[in-house]
């Protein structure tokens, strides 16, 4: 599969087209030398691009990266500094970069908070939250209710801390709302839609005394973390579907 075969790929079920309002750039942010005929043999994954990534790509022998959080957000930069050091870093390797942001957080079921309403078994599901009018979040109902660090536990992947825990709402969880990432303003629509708990990825510090104030649980699962999962999951699909060789460049930022 070339990289033309596989932008079309990606875009098939990721629809970047209903996310115009996104100024990420969405999609084929860095082409290889021959995007019609270089085959694609191994992809990495990651949550973020920038000169380790690409590195790290590049020493894995891989022809493609595949992230979340691309270079470009809508405006043009000067290239230099930081920003040539990321862009030199594909260009020398021959790496194509692919990225995908407010479609990966969005999608169902490959999504950030898809996902993570999946792993925490979240039913009866409907869309929660919007970002620049484009449905973002999920909310639902656990299957059997649970205290906010049972909760917290299952949210994350095996062994993670959460960096926030708020038990500021119900002993007993049963309703939840989740955005991941920057998503803490949204902590104000799940108290206006009466939900037991809020998940997200970092929760500010504005927000703590409305949280308290609004006797609403809070689970901050860490901004890096909680967008791990959708990158794992486009993983598994290319691999299961494509056949070809993945891997994920883990490179935590601790935010």
């Amino acid at each position: 599969m070339t990289v033309s075969e596989l932008e079309k790929y990606f875009n098939a079920f990721l629809n970047p087209e209903n996310f115009e309002a996104d100024p990420s750039m969405n999609g084929l942010q860095i082409q290889n030398s021959d995007p019609e005929s270089k085959q694609i043999k191994k992809i990495a994954f990651a949550v973020d691009a920038c000169e380790e990534t690409a590195r790290r790509a590049a020493e894995l022998n891989c022809d493609a990266l595949f992230v979340h959080h691309g270079l470009f957000w809508g405006h043009s930069e000067k290239i230099t500094g930081s920003v040539y050091k990321r862009i030199s870093t594909f260009i020398k390797n021959d790496l194509a970069l692919f990225a995908y942001h407010a479609p990966l957080d969005a999608n169902n079921p490959y999504g950030n908070n898809y996902g993570l309403a999946s792993r925490i078994g979240l039913q009866n599901t409907e869309v929660f939250g919007y970002w620049r009018g484009m449905p973002m979040g999920v909310k639902g109902i656990l299957p059997v209710p649970m205290t906010i660090n049972d909760l917290a536990e299952k949210t994350l992947r095996d062994g993670k801390k959460p960096n926030t825990i708020l038990p500021f709402g119900k002993e007993k969880i049963s309703t939840v709302g989740i955005i991941s990432g920057g998503g803490s303003e949204d902590v104000e629509t799940a108290v206006a839609e009466e939900l037991d708990c809020f998940i997200t990825g970092e929760f500010a510090h504005e927000q703590f005394h409305y949280a308290k104030e609004n006797k609403i649980n809070v689970i901050g699962g860490g901004h890096y973390e909680t967008e791990t999962v959708g990158v794992s999951l486009v993983m598994k699909k290319v691999a299961d579907d494509l056949g070809i060789e993945t891997v994920f460049i883990e490179s935590e930022t601790g935010l």
